[in-house]
């Protein structure tokens, strides 16, 4: 009978981190199915032909993480209106000779942030941090929420022009005011949301931001998980409410278990103990 359990990975560089098998099967176990998920490390420049041995061997899909995101987004035969607009795949399907791209991270911090946190986005002030992948996966789905601006921020601020100028005809179809501003002129403004999309957490780097940028009635997320960083201190230190983003990570896996099997499970337990530990 084990020929028949359908088979899933997550492939990324470095991997050996990845909470995705640990959810998967938290998931499986709740909802009774009975799935193989492992964890692959595919070398930098080997991505594609990673990808198509676990094909030949029959796999469902697969979780994609750093650094290959855009690669996976140039595998994909077929691509998910999320995907297409981030230009990112996090998740891949697999069927007959079709490989379907999709892109949950940016579902899964808004399901974080209203579900979880119960910050809702509509109308609105976030401030975002970053100009890489993790930024541009997210941002159509906070337009969705229609919050009132949205104002991108990057130590380069060309990449955030870059995403702007690529983002804008979406923004101004929910009626958002989509801008770029100067890293150091963001302590001069009001925002409700502030989350930081860089790698800045993941090395443990300054954003070189002024504290003053947080204050007692907003929320500071940071995409990162699995320790305190720089950037919640900061904003601890003037009050802010904070959050990490294993929530998010969470309820993206969520979003792709059921992409692949058509159930939705529920988040909350596996979030409380991945937390726990």
């Amino acid at each position: 009978m084990t020929d028949l359990k359908k088979r899933f990975a997550v492939i990324g560089n470095p991997i050996h981190h990845s909470l995705s098998p640990q959810i998967h099967a938290a998931f499986a176990k709740e909802t009774g199915l009975d799935i193989d998920y492992e964890a692959v490390l595919s070398p930098l420049d080997q991505f594609k032909n990673t990808m198509h041995q676990l094909i030949q061997q029959k796999l469902t899909g697969a979780n994609v993480t750093l650094p290959f995101k855009k690669e996976a987004y140039q595998l994909a035969t077929t691509h998910s209106s999320h995907a297409r607009i981030a230009e990112a795949v996090n998740t891949l399907e697999f069927k007959e000779n079709e490989i379907i791209g999709h892109n949950t991270d940016g579902i899964g911090l808004v399901k974080d942030l209203e579900q979880n946190l119960d910050t809702h986005l509509k109308n609105k002030k976030i401030l975002l941090i970053g100009a890489g992948g993790a930024a541009e996966g997210v941002i159509y789905s906070m337009l969705e929420k229609k919050p009132s601006e949205l104002t991108l921020t990057n130590r380069t601020i060309e990449k955030s022009n870059v995403i702007q100028n690529k983002m804008d005809v979406h923004a101004k179809s929910f009626d958002v005011n989509l801008n770029v501003t100067e890293i150091l002129k963001c302590p001069h403004q009001y925002f409700d949301v502030i989350i930081n999309a860089t790698s800045a957490s993941l090395i443990n780097a300054e954003l070189h931001m002024d504290p003053k940028v947080f204050h007692e009635g907003c929320l500071a997320y940071d995409m990162m998980y699995g320790k305190e960083t720089s950037y919640i201190r900061e904003a601890i230190s003037q009050g802010s409410k904070t959050s990490d983003g294993l929530g998010m990570l969470v309820e993206q896996a969520a979003e792709a278990f059921f992409i692949w099997h058509h159930i939705q499970p529920t988040t909350k337990s596996v979030i409380e103990s991945l937390r726990s530990h």
